[in-house]
């Protein structure tokens, strides 16, 4: 077996009316969007099934993070009956103080640091930057708190995954990462007919994340700037991983440099020259998935993907293939004080599941394994990019 360390190593016909309408329509988006893109920003209808609760026991909740997206009141935390959100903490005063005011919570904290001190608290959803998440769900389980952070899992290094997954696993704590693709409609609807064999073993798999200003959002400590798409890979690896629960094995990757200034040399902290990576991977069952991050695409945004199966596919909502009784397709109910929420109405069915999961003493959706399966494939993926494609080994994590 191979050590951790083997691992490291359109026309322009119209132009000016186009524009004009982009210009239109930015200015009709709402809050967020701007940062956010279609995909984040939009929500879907919830369904007419009804929630029914599985403990009375509201979970004490601390939430650390109201930066630039405002993820940490997006998630419906403050609204969910088996929650009581307890604390809040972000380093700027006044986003504390925003976030604990749409929280609906009194107490707040100065830092992470000083909140996981807090014997009272159980749990803790990491609203923080990317670069800081993996040391944050160490520090948290190191108090004793249940984990769930905004993706990636970790940023950009192997070792921090290994460690990610060996305390997870020492500690017993509930880790989940909150990987809005996974509940959207239709990754939700492909995993249901996935597990009822409707697709059999998928021969081949898409996801794309394709987003024309993540890079250069003036995120914490400028984190995004040159940002290598394949550092954050989550929101199209899902259309595998939380399809099918499998992996990623090996993968080549190939990438374009961007024309963007942040990614000219010596211009981005990650000497990172690409806007655009497209790779190739080997999963698990011996299929193929390609996987696609781009900065450079002139769309508000795109994050969806699409399965073929031996017994049947899936494009969006729509199955083609030999099962004539497919189950309930449909995403699962919610409680009444909980919204859908963004990125394609998954917010509030991540916030559920994750509660759920520490309520019934059981893996999460997106547990370490998922999560890191997800993340590290993209790690090494950017890798074979930097070697112009070479085929590399991606770690497991079962």
């Amino acid at each position: 077996m191979a050590s951790r360390r083997d691992f490291l190593g359109t026309v322009g016909v119209g132009s000016m009316g186009l524009a004009a309408l982009g210009r239109s329509a930015r200015a009709q988006q709402p809050p967020g969007a701007e940062v956010l893109g279609a995909e984040g920003v939009k929500t879907t209808a919830k369904t007419d099934k009804v929630w029914r609760p599985i403990s009375d026991r509201r979970i004490r909740v601390g939430i650390v993070g109201y930066g630039v997206c405002q993820f940490g009141a997006a998630f419906g935390f403050q609204n969910h009956p088996n929650v009581e959100v307890a604390a809040v903490s972000d380093l700027f005063p006044d986003r504390c103080a925003a976030l604990a005011k749409a929280c609906r919570c009194e107490k707040t904290y100065p830092s992470l640091e000083e909140m996981v001190k807090d014997d009272s608290i159980e749990a803790v959803f990491l609203a923080t930057d990317a670069p800081s998440h993996c040391r944050h769900a160490l520090l948290a389980m190191k108090h004793g708190k249940h984990v769930a952070t905004a993706v990636p899992a970790v940023f950009g290094s192997v070792d921090d995954a290994h460690e990610l997954y060996d305390a997870v696993k020492t500690t017993g704590l509930t880790y989940m990462m909150f990987e809005t693709s996974s509940f959207h409609d239709e990754c939700h609807a492909m995993r249901e007919a996935y597990r009822a064999g409707a697709l059999g073993k998928l021969v081949y798999s898409e996801g794309e994340y394709y987003h024309d200003s993540v890079e250069q959002i003036d995120s914490y400590k400028g984190w995004r700037i040159g940002l290598p798409p394949m550092w954050y890979p989550t929101h199209a690896a899902a259309y595998y991983v939380a399809v099918t629960g499998g992996s990623f094995v090996d993968v080549t990757c190939k990438a374009m440099p961007s024309l963007k200034e942040k990614f000219l040399p010596g211009a981005n902290r990650y000497d990172n020259p690409f806007g655009t990576e497209i790779a190739l991977f080997r999963t698990s069952e011996g299929g193929m998935s390609r996987i696609g991050v781009s900065w450079d695409t002139h769309i508000p945004g795109s994050e969806t993907g699409r399965v073929y199966g031996q017994r049947g596919s899936m494009i969006g909502m729509s199955y083609f293939g030999e099962e004539k009784n497919l189950p309930d397709l449909t995403r699962p109910a919610l409680p009444k004080e909980v919204a859908s929420g963004g990125h394609g109405g998954s917010h509030g069915y991540l916030t559920d599941e994750y509660v759920s999961a520490i309520l019934e003493k059981r893996k999460p959706l997106v547990d370490v394994a998922a999560a890191l399966n997800m993340t590290v494939a993209g790690v090494i993926a950017h890798q074979s990019a930097l070697k112009d494609g070479e085929t590399l080994k991606v770690p497991q994590f079962a």
